[in-house]
Order: C-alpha cells, then structure tokens, then sequence
C-alpha cells in the first residue's frame, strides 16, 4: 500500500507539473497575472506557470493587417464621398496591449475609423485625390499617438479608394476635357505666334534683297508647273495697274516695272 500511495502522489505531482507547461513561440509572448496581479511577461520558449494560481494571456508580435472598412465623408469643400483604407501595425508592449485596454484589436479598428472620417474631412476633394501621401501621413501620427497607451506600434496607414458619386464623376471628366481643350488651344496659339514671327523674318530678309523676291516668285512658279493643274500663271509688269488705281508708284520708282503675278483659269480639254 505505501508503494502505491507514493506512486499516486508522484502521479499527481507530475500532472500538476505537465499542467503548468507552457510553450511559447517566438512570434508570442505571454503576460502572466498571480492571483489577478502581473508579474510579468514570458519570452518564447518553454515556461512554466503555476497551475490554477497563474494566468497566462498570449499576444502576438507579428504585424497585422487591418482593412478599415468604407466611411461615409463629407469633405471641407462639401463633397459627398466613401473613404477606406488598410492600417498596418504591430504590438510592442504585450502587458500595456492586456492591461491598458480590454481588446487592443477592436480599439484600433474603431479609432481608424473615427480619425478616417476626421482627417478626410478636414481636407478638400482636391487634397484627397493629389496628396494622398500627406494625408496618409497625417493619419498614421494622429492613430499611432492615440493607440501608443495600449502598446500598439502603427506603421502605416494607406488610402486604398476614394469613391465618387456619379455626378461628380462626370463633372471632373468634364473639367479634365475643358482643360485639355485649352492646353491644345494654347499651344495652337503659341505655334501660330511662332510662325508669324518667322514669316515677318523671311519678309524682312527678302526686301533686304532687290532681287530676293524675284528668285522666291519664279521658285514658286517652277514648284506650280510641276503639278496637274489647269491654272496658268503669268507675270505682268505692276504699273500696267496704275491706269485704273490712278497710282503712278511705277513712274516714281525710277525703275524697271516689278512683275506681279496674274491668274487666267483655262479649263482642260
């Protein structure tokens, strides 16, 4: 009988021992309470706890990837819009994550969402759609200070959509066509100024010349005669036109007549 009773009572000390045995993984760590107080904080590896005096509470270490669901956002400029974007974060003090707050997850994912709709409507539709990189940086300060009490490390939070309503939708596109419309004048504008300039440059640079504008006339000749065409262009001397103008600009010249062209249309055969 004494062996057996010593048999049953290492039987129960060994499974009083087996019960406290804890395995934590790197990615964990445990928060240990005695008797409801802490007492501290387990490392990965293998722990033991006091059975039915200790309480372990596992958090993980990992970063976690949290989609923040559609807000409903009215921005400074009064534009009707859904906002939602991922939050990445991780934990870095385990017992603040237990101690601090009841659910460190769902406090989170509840003042995403709340500084979401407070920063977007901050801020102009305009803003949302250029400097999203700002406006990503200002919620990851304003999350990360406020979860900072709980242990909660926020990295990043990132924008994923902004969705338009319909109306607005077909008013940007009509913007957008607007604006192109006027570049392509502009720079239509721009090219016609150019070519002027240019022509001014080729007169000036003929009139320079007295015979310039002759060898120009007779280049244009040789480029029309080589073409189909039924037209026949011939010079006549400019001062035959003083009769009927009653200009006598060909006398007061001094010189010979300069040649102006004529056009006599002959229809082909």
């Amino acid at each position: 009988m004494g062996g057996m009773g010593i048999a049953i009572l290492l039987a129960i000390i060994a499974a009083f021992g087996l019960a406290g045995v804890r395995v934590l993984p790197e990615y964990e760590r445990g928060v240990v309470f005695r008797f409801g107080r802490y007492v501290g904080v387990r490392t990965a590896g293998l722990k033991w706890i006091i059975p039915g005096v200790d309480r372990m509470v596992r958090i993980g270490l990992r970063e976690i990837v949290m989609d923040v669901p559609s807000q409903e956002v009215i921005t400074r400029d009064n534009v009707s819009l859904k906002v939602n974007a991922v939050l990445y974060f991780r934990v870095l003090h385990p017992d603040k994550a237990v101690i601090q707050v009841e659910n460190y997850l769902y406090g989170t994912s509840q003042l995403a969402q709340t500084t979401l709709r407070s920063i977007c409507g901050q801020a102009e539709l305009d803003e949302l759609l250029s400097e999203r990189d700002r406006v990503n940086q200002q919620l990851q300060e304003v999350i990360d200070l406020q979860t900072e009490p709980w242990g909660v490390k926020v990295r990043a939070v990132e924008v994923k959509q902004i969705d338009l309503p319909q109306e607005m939708q077909r008013v940007m596109a009509k913007q957008a066509e607007a604006e192109r419309e006027k570049r392509a004048k502009v720079v239509l504008a721009e090219g016609e100024l150019l070519a002027a300039q240019r022509l001014a440059d080729a007169a000036r640079t003929l009139s320079s010349e007295k015979a310039g504008l002759q060898l120009r006339y007779l280049q244009t000749l040789g480029e029309i005669a080589g073409t189909n065409s039924s037209t026949t262009i011939f010079p006549f001397p400019i001062d035959l036109l003083s009769a009927f103008t009653g200009s006598d600009a060909g006398g007061d010249a001094g010189g010979e007549a300069t040649p102006a062209p004529t056009i006599r249309k002959e229809e082909g055969s």
